[in-house]
């Protein structure tokens, strides 16, 4: 067992996590679009603008992507995860343009044990991800698979 890691007790309804800061850079928009979603208003300012989007924008994929990263570093590499069924909803609200900075938080909307699996517990996060002028750019929430402390300890 890793005691320094979250396990499953330790995240209770309400709990908070704080995301970012994170600024998103010009080059990396693009670097991203080209390789993954290379719509125009992802590839150049000038496309960008002409669209409904007003600026470079980051794909939503991309957007996700920076999302993973953030709840990365604030709290899943700490954690004892087994992974997550999946996403549950996944919302891009407002564009992310070039140079905006993101931040936002995760918190605990429910925990429940894992019947068939009583070794780990399901916790259910709501996400909201905020650009610098405090607009709402992503709201998401999931579930995460989470060992279970005793359990761990009474198997080892």
């Amino acid at each position: 067992m890793q005691p320094d890691r979250l396990h499953y007790e330790d995240f209770t309804q309400g709990r908070r996590f704080d995301l970012g800061p994170r600024t998103v850079s010009a080059t990396e928009i693009i670097a991203f679009a080209t390789e993954f979603d290379p719509q125009p208003m992802h590839l150049s300012e000038e496309a960008g603008k002409a669209s409904i989007l007003g600026g470079l924008s980051a794909s939503g994929w991309h957007t996700s992507s920076l999302f993973m990263r953030l709840m990365i570093d604030a709290y899943v590499l700490g954690t004892a995860s087994e992974g997550a069924p999946g996403i549950d909803v996944m919302q891009w609200r407002k564009p992310v343009l070039a140079d905006d900075t993101l931040s936002g938080h995760s918190t605990v909307e429910a925990v429940r044990p894992m019947r068939s699996r009583p070794h780990l517990g399901i916790v259910t996060f709501a996400h909201e991800l905020f650009n610098q002028r405090g607009e709402l750019v992503l709201r998401a929430t999931n579930s995460i698979m989470v060992r279970r402390r005793e359990s761990v300890e009474a198997v080892s």
